[in-house]
């Protein structure tokens, strides 16, 4: 089981992962980037050693109407949200390992941690609402 390619027709299959508690890690890409390319694999490969999580693949240039003017400074930028909480969003080197390490600490942090963590400084306060895919979602959807 690979990750999941976001395209429209699949919106469900990600509004549902956030919903149930899942973990959602989104890489977010474009189809041009040579580094995404040479990436993609290795996310891919991380997919079925986490199967209680949702592992998604976004093509900012695809999916502009959902990203719209959500900041990506460089590629690969990753996304970690669980329900609506994000816990990272940001440029990682494109080495799965590092993913993996940081969702590992993730599942480590109990819901008062990841709480009080999303509201311990301005930016993380900004990833809440300007990264937040299920409010993404539910904007495009309405």
């Amino acid at each position: 089981m690979s990750s999941l390619f976001l395209v429209r027709e699949n919106f469900s299959v990600l509004s549902e992962a956030l919903a149930s508690g899942k973990w959602v890690v989104a890489c977010l890409c474009a189809g041009w980037c040579d580094v995404c390319k040479q990436y993609r694999a290795g996310f891919d490969a991380l997919a079925p050693q986490y199967p209680e999580h949702q592992f998604v693949w976004i093509d900012i240039e695809d999916q502009s109407d959902l990203i719209g003017d959500l900041d990506v400074e460089n590629f690969p930028t990753i996304l970690m949200q669980r329900g609506d909480t994000v816990a990272f969003y940001g440029t990682m080197m494109p080495e799965p390992r590092q993913v993996a390490r940081l969702l590992e600490a993730q599942l480590e942090r109990s819901d008062e941690e990841l709480s009080r963590e999303a509201d311990s400084n301005s930016q993380r306060q900004q990833w809440q609402t300007e990264c937040n895919l299920r409010l993404r979602l539910d904007e495009f959807n309405s």
